[in-house]
């Protein structure tokens, strides 16, 4: 199957996104302890998420939850690939622009 590839792919880079969430979310509890932090969501419902969260991991596990959902009928998977892909990659440029701010 020549989608099968690209299906891993993906899977690597959530797996990338869920360790890269465990630092970052460990980061935004120093930060809420130490009094910073004030904010309602990492993300909105603009940028393709249901989730509504102010740690990383919930947005991951939705991205996993749609990853086991993609179809694997050839003719569904781009148009569900088209909803998945740019979310995963917001979360995975905010996840490193985030570890660049917490330097």
């Amino acid at each position: 199957m020549p989608h099968t590839r690209v299906i891993e792919q993906l899977k690597e880079n959530l797996q990338s996104a869920y360790r890269k969430s465990i630092d970052a979310d460990g980061k935004l509890d120093e930060l809420k302890k130490a009094g910073h932090g004030k904010f309602n969501t990492i993300f909105t419902q603009e940028q393709g998420f249901t989730t509504s969260s102010k740690r990383f991991k919930p947005y991951v596990q939705e991205l996993a939850d749609e990853l086991d959902r993609l179809p694997t009928d050839a003719e569904e998977l781009p148009a569900a690939l088209e909803k998945f892909v740019p979310k995963l990659a917001v979360l995975l440029q905010t996840l490193q622009a985030f570890k660049e701010q917490a330097k």
